[in-house]
């Protein structure tokens, strides 16, 4: 039904069913037990009145008898009373001698087969060695039960002159089908009481937890980077108003933790920016300033070449001042934060858009269909693309046959795009470092390309893996969220 890692809830209601069940299967065994023992409690007591009504017929017969009142005449006194008695109290009788023979029964002449014509001596002996003078024995033919009461007859002055019989059939019949409808009954109570009893626990899992369901779902949605919203104490019952004073304290503590780490995150930004900025703006300088150093030294009017010399001159600060305004301008590039407009673009479109301005024949774009629908800025999507086929071609400058692929698929609810080369790949420990703003596997440039492809892609709510292996290639893998407008 369910697996067993189970919930609080599923756990409340099992448990909830798991004691119903057995404490009707307890009550049921009870209730069956008790009813058996009354059954045959009943049955003692039906054997003992008749008894005791058939002992007072024997006594009144002995008190009215001429025959003297032994054990030698009790089959005389009997003869006939014997039938009396019989059809008074629908019983049948044996009469047995003090040693167990037999003397006098009731039984018709063809059933006499089934009589003991002699009592067992170990039945003579429990009824001599019974404290109360009476013996019963249960056995059972032919899956009949059966009792069969053994007691003294008295003469007037209560000495044992004989033995009294009473077999007693059981009314297994009766019994059986009084426990049956009992059984039926019982079965027909408990299950109305499990179906109820499935019906509350389901409701009252669901009430006890729903608490514990409103403080999970609000736990999951909290986040570092926006407000959280706190619980409202209200709402919740008594037990686990703890744990949400607990939950309320730790989103105060996180939002203070938040501006400070933001904070901090700031700082440190712009220290590493100061320092980058700060290296690569000396990078042109020195040069600079050598140029302008020797030229000074070398200075002559009167030099033949000396326009020659200025022009080579101003060529060369000339070059460091454009190197200068690149690295301004891709630090400022950096600095920006794409406009979140959130146009909804078909993204098949918009990179067939962004190749057009390669014009290596072995740069291959592969969509999966013409119409991928992403809400993206049109403008920043052309910088990301652009920006990784330049490192693609760079990457593969260097061989015969390059290969450049681009593909973009769909996958759940995510727009998958990548950019594969077959270059010379990227070490291990550089792969770690390769998003970071001043990491840069070349010899030049300012490490901010990649940096800045991955701004713009978390700023939407994205993301970009790197796989890559060394003299086998380097891909580039985004995952961007899907237009909720349907693909066409």
């Amino acid at each position: 039904m369910f697996n067993y890692k189970k919930s609080l809830r599923t756990r409340i209601f099992i448990s909830m069913i798991a004691l119903v069940v057995a404490a009707s299967i307890l009550i049921a065994g009870v209730t069956i037990y008790q009813f058996t023992q009354e059954a045959k409690e009943l049955h003692r007591e039906k054997l003992n009145r008749k008894e005791n009504a058939i002992r007072a017929n024997i006594n009144y017969v002995l008190r009215t008898t001429t025959y003297p009142v032994d054990t030698k005449n009790l089959s005389l006194i009997f003869k006939e009373k014997i039938y009396e008695i019989q059809d008074i109290h629908n019983t049948e009788i044996n009469i047995y001698d003090l040693d167990g023979y037999l003397l006098k029964s009731s039984f018709a002449t063809f059933y006499m087969d089934s009589v003991e014509t002699r009592m067992e001596p170990e039945k003579v002996e429990s009824l001599e060695n019974s404290a109360e003078k009476k013996y019963v024995d249960n056995f059972k033919i032919n899956d009949q039960n059966y009792q069969s009461s053994y007691t003294y007859i008295l003469d007037n002055y209560f000495k044992p002159i004989g033995i009294l019989n009473l077999p007693y059939i059981e009314d297994d019949g009766f019994l059986e089908q009084e426990l049956r409808g009992f059984l039926i009954l019982l079965s027909q109570v408990y299950l109305i009481m499990l179906i109820s009893a499935i019906v509350l626990a389901y409701f009252l899992s669901k009430y006890i937890t729903r608490s514990l369901q409103s403080v999970s779902q609000k736990i999951i949605k909290t986040r570092l980077d926006q407000p959280n919203p706190k619980i409202s104490l209200e709402e919740i019952s008594y037990e686990i108003r703890p744990l949400i004073k607990a939950y309320n304290e730790m989103i105060d503590e996180l939002e203070i933790s938040a501006l400070k780490l933001a904070k901090t995150e700031r700082e440190e930004a712009w220290r590493q920016m100061a320092r980058q900025v700060a290296h690569e703006i000396k990078n042109p300088l020195t040069p600079m300033r050598l140029s302008m150093q020797s030229f000074e030294r070398k200075f002559n009017p009167n030099d033949p070449q000396i326009k020659e010399r200025v022009n080579e001159f101003s060529k060369t600060i000339v070059q460091q001042i454009d190197n200068l305004s690149a690295i301004a301008s891709a630090f400022s590039d950096f600095a920006k934060m794409p406009a979140q407009q959130n146009e909804t673009l078909n993204a098949v479109e918009i990179l067939r858009l962004a190749l057009e301005i390669f014009n290596e024949n072995h740069i291959h774009f592969n969509p999966e269909k013409e119409n991928i629908k992403i809400k993206f800025d049109r403008n920043q999507l052309i910088r990301i693309i652009t920006n990784l086929v330049k490192n693609a071609l760079q990457a593969t400058e260097h061989l015969e046959n390059p290969v450049i692929e681009v593909k973009i698929s769909t996958q759940e609810d995510d727009v998958m795009i990548s950019v594969e080369d077959n270059g010379s790949g990227i070490p291990i420990d550089m792969q770690e470092r390769i998003f970071e703003p001043r990491f840069t596997t070349k010899s030049s440039g300012m490490g901010l390309g990649l940096g800045m492809v991955k701004n713009i892609i978390e700023t939407y709510k994205g993301d970009i893996k790197l796989t890559s292996k060394l003299e086998e290639g380097t891909i580039f893998t985004l995952k961007l969220p899907k237009s909720n407008t349907h693909d066409i």
